[in-house]
């Protein structure tokens, strides 16, 4: 039985009225539709990305790469990350997100505002024009990971969660969070670059990076045929493996210049931050698209072959 097959026997599992701005009427997960577990589990994810894409975007300007065109993106990313987190936990209609009834799940996403807002006072002086020093560099290279760590506590809770719903497709709710979680690694891994370039904790975060690209190539190759220990069960569906394909063309040119940065015998250049700085997007934005199509198939639609 495919994992489509699968999904497609609990789409009939009927939707609820939501309210928007009231927590408390938030379904219960057996009432959220796989529909909208789809749209939970890729924009929950998503917000694990968006926590890495910032401080890539701040430690940019701070490298002097297209500060003014990174100060904007910082700005959109900001937004996108504090919106999405509102609908999380109290709903959003316009995204298809149910809001959350869950109290552990609802106080992980608490956790999750009040360490953002112990870094979002520095992102939005360099929106408004500021330029990163040596202490706003430190700052956002320490609080940076725990935010993520929170975030993905939240992700794994909706994991868990959209389970009661996706009966017999618990392999859909790990390949979404999983593939999700690659454009999280996209942007770790440009972050943690940046940070040796800009001589921050440069012996741990060589070692993150090679860690960082570890995961990344190993959970590529995973989803695309399978990976016991990671719990993936290889895709089968001929546009979603074009599209992986196409991810794998796009990280073999992106992994010989982000690697530089796990090598100590390598001095990065401006050349090097250069290219990073314009093939990380491209990686993210093809691995979303693969994000995207996993998420139809919660959804139960069906998609053209190599669709874009």
């Amino acid at each position: 039985m495919t994992m489509k097959t699968l999904v497609l026997s609990v789409v009939a599992i009927a939707s609820t009225v939501f309210v928007p701005g009231m927590a408390a009427a938030a379904p219960a997960a057996e009432e959220v539709t796989p529909e909208q577990w789809g749209s939970v589990l890729n924009l929950s994810g998503r917000q694990r990305m968006l926590t890495q894409k910032m401080s890539k975007e701040a430690l940019l300007v701070a490298a002097g790469v297209d500060a003014d065109a990174n100060r904007e993106n910082l700005g959109k990313t900001m937004a996108m990350f504090e919106t999405t987190l509102a609908g999380l936990r109290d709903g959003d209609e316009s995204v298809n997100l149910p809001g959350t009834a869950n109290g552990r799940i609802v106080k992980q996403l608490d956790e999750v505002k009040t360490l953002y807002g112990e870094i979002e006072p520095i992102f939005r002086s360099i929106v408004g024009g500021a330029t990163p020093g040596g202490t706003e560099i430190a700052t956002i290279a320490a609080k940076n990971p725990p935010l993520l760590v929170e975030m993905n506590k939240a992700v794994k809770m909706y994991e868990r969660e959209s389970q009661k719903v996706l009966v017999g497709s618990g392999d859909l709710a790990v390949v979404i969070n999983l593939s999700g979680k690659q454009r999280m690694l996209t942007q770790k891994m440009s972050k943690e670059f940046l940070l040796v370039y800009l001589g921050v904790n440069v012996d741990e975060n060589r070692l993150n990076v090679r860690e960082t690209s570890s995961l990344f190539d190993r959970t590529l190759k995973g989803l695309l045929d399978g990976d016991t220990d990671l719990e993936l069960p290889g895709t089968t569906e001929q546009s979603i493996r074009d599209q992986l394909a196409k991810v794998g063309e796009l990280w073999t040119a992106f992994y010989p210049v982000v690697s530089k940065a796990g090598d100590s015998g390598v001095t990065l250049t401006e050349a090097d931050v250069e290219v990073v700085a314009q093939k990380n997007l491209p990686l993210l934005k093809n691995m979303n698209e693969a994000v995207q199509m996993y998420e139809k198939l919660a959804k139960g639609e069906s998609f053209a072959h190599g669709g874009e």
